[in-house]
């Protein structure tokens, strides 16, 4: 009997931004895999079982998923945020590589409201022109790829949204990337940091780049950073849609 692997994101936080499509997956589920504290979301029930893991234990949570499913398992691979947005879906898709095996299961990706857009809307429209996003984490990329990539988005004027800016295990990560965009010209910029949003414990902080701090931000911050002609409007924060 074969099952069906389903990878689904979460969203940032509230139940309520969870979409209707991933919660009727988790309500049929078998089996749900993920990251502990993104596991610990999902509530327990007769029938599911729970596999909790690290968070650096991506390809054998993806490998795991993919043997429960090929025994008959309705199992789904849960993400905070979007899960094709730095999280599993990627992981997955590189441990089915590896088992051809499995090449035809039934698979789904069900997207989610993913961090930045969540911090977006509780700021205003930073988004609004041209943006890209990028991964501050150096565990599966050397520190020159993040520096270059972030002085090369500085000089094509997009907004940046970085994900995963300081963790206890490299701290001083977030300090230097704060020094590539001011030697880069951006010290004027805006910058938002989007701590726990739709969270209770929810901190929405906006500052120029030149005030900008490393301890401002940790692992559960969203940090985006304005493009050129990004402005205030009361107390909105957005990016005109227009280039100059």
């Amino acid at each position: 009997m074969t099952g069906t692997l389903t990878i689904a994101g979460l969203g940032p936080g509230s139940d309520a931004l969870v979409t209707p499509e991933v919660t009727a997956a988790l309500a049929a589920a078998t089996d749900i895999l993920g990251y502990a504290p993104y596991v610990a979301r999902v509530p327990s029930r007769p029938g599911l079982k729970l596999h909790p893991s690290d968070n650096r234990e991506e390809l054998q949570r993806a490998a795991e998923a993919l043997q429960l499913a090929a025994e008959g398992g309705q199992v789904v691979v849960v993400s905070s945020g979007d899960p094709g947005v730095f999280a599993m879906a990627s992981a997955v898709f590189e441990a089915l590589e590896q088992a051809p095996q499995h090449q035809d299961l039934p698979i789904r990706v069900l997207p989610g409201i993913t961090a930045m857009l969540a911090a977006a809307a509780r700021a205003g429209a930073p988004l609004g022109h041209d943006f890209c996003a990028i991964n501050l984490s150096d565990n599966l990329k050397p520190w020159t790829v993040i520096e270059k990539r972030l002085r090369l988005a500085a000089e094509a004027d997009f907004s940046i949204a970085m994900y995963n800016p300081r963790s206890a295990s490299r701290p001083e990560g977030f300090g230097r990337a704060l020094a590539v965009l001011k030697e880069t010209g951006c010290g004027g910029r805006l910058v938002i940091f989007a701590r726990a949003v739709s969270a209770p414990d929810e901190k929405i902080v906006i500052v120029p780049l030149d005030d900008a701090r490393p301890e401002m931000a940790d692992m559960r911050t969203l940090v985006i950073v304005g493009n050129s002609q990004t402005r205030r409007v009361g107390r909105w924060i957005y990016a005109p849609r227009r280039a100059r």
